[in-house]
């Protein structure tokens, strides 16, 4: 098991054999998914079809304007 140390700022470092592991370099993203009492996260350099299946499907209809809205609020260009 790896571990990692929180700094009073927040921050973590993600060790090395986790980087290479998931090919993570210097300004790389990555996304954070709450499940219950965990976190995933997953680097946001991978093929887009990596990402099938990890949200739910709405039962509302959103449109797109909202979908641009929230890819701009996490920080992606839309």
């Amino acid at each position: 098991m790896t571990t990692a140390r929180v700094t009073s700022k927040g921050q973590i470092t993600i060790p090395v054999d986790i980087r290479n592991e998931l090919g993570l370099t210097a300004g790389d993203k990555v996304i954070f998914l709450v499940e219950g009492n965990s976190v995933r996260f997953l680097p946001l350099t991978k093929d887009i079809s990596s990402l099938k299946g990890i949200i739910t499907k709405s039962k509302n209809a959103v449109s797109i304007k909202d979908m641009k809205a929230t890819i701009k609020s996490i920080g992606g260009e839309a």
